[in-house]
């Protein structure tokens, strides 16, 4: 894979499979999701003024850098990201990446 790229995306919990579908439909051969807590800005809730942390998920893909773009957007627009407190997503550059012997073109052949 050429120009690796994370997209890291995080939305309520329930989310996480329409945005794995959507990147997958963009392109994406794949991706995890991982259960996690957190709280942000537009969610802070008390209870008998206990702090509630909403359950969340966290959608790891990765992706090559040509189609990075294309496949945020669907992320975005899967998961409502431009409404607040629906989550959030951003993408890092993929470092030594080994186990996608799948995606990986051996150009002598």
């Amino acid at each position: 894979m050429q120009d690796p790229h994370l997209i890291v995306t995080i939305v309520r919990k329930g989310w996480g499979e329409a945005i794995l579908e959507a990147t997958m439909a963009a392109g994406a051969h794949g991706g995890t999701i991982i259960p996690a807590r957190g709280i942000g800005k537009n969610e802070q809730q008390r209870v008998f003024g206990i702090q509630i942390e909403p359950e969340k998920e966290i959608v790891l893909t990765l992706v090559p850098g040509e189609i990075k773009a294309d496949i945020l957007r669907e992320v975005e627009r899967a998961g409502e990201l431009n409404a607040p407190g629906k989550g959030l997503a951003f993408t890092l550059r993929a470092q030594d990446v080994i186990g996608i012997v799948h995606l990986v073109t051996d150009e002598t052949d």
